[in-house]
């Protein structure tokens, strides 16, 4: 299994990961705005560029961006807790559709960061997702 700070932090923050990867699925943008920090970004795997928090609620919640499916490997996952910091380096096979009907599919390696936050738990910071292929998964 690979190394965590502890066992209750690797289960929480990989509760968390699961909840976003749900909430892009289901178009829960409402989910979406719990799990996320009011200053989170995202750097995109498609052409990396930088999404702060209101593009990617905005292009969820208009469907500009479906995500049809993503997997992810929690086993795998490699969890650290550095105080108040949680950081997930993780696996995905994912789907999504642009507005304009062009499919994108990749495998990732990706790197969530997170906060702990006294009222809402755990909030997703960062998420950066690099394409691999899956002879390199």
């Amino acid at each position: 299994m690979p190394p965590a700070s502890d066992s209750g932090d690797r289960a929480a923050l990989l509760e968390h990961d699961r909840r976003f990867f749900d909430a892009l699925v289901a178009a829960d943008t409402a989910r979406l705005g719990e799990l996320l920090a009011d200053d989170f970004i995202l750097v995109s795997i498609e052409d990396g560029s930088v999404v702060p928090r209101s593009a990617l609620l905005a292009a969820v919640s208009s469907g500009t961006v479906t995500f049809p499916a993503i997997e992810s490997f929690p086993e795998e996952a490699v969890v650290r807790r550095i105080g108040d910091i949680g950081i997930v380096v993780g696996r995905t096979s994912m789907n999504f559709v642009n507005s304009d009907g062009t499919t994108f599919t990749a495998g990732s390696r990706y790197t969530h960061v997170f906060t702990a936050d006294s009222a809402a738990g755990w909030r997703l910071v960062s998420a950066q997702g690099t394409r691999i292929t899956f002879a390199d998964a």
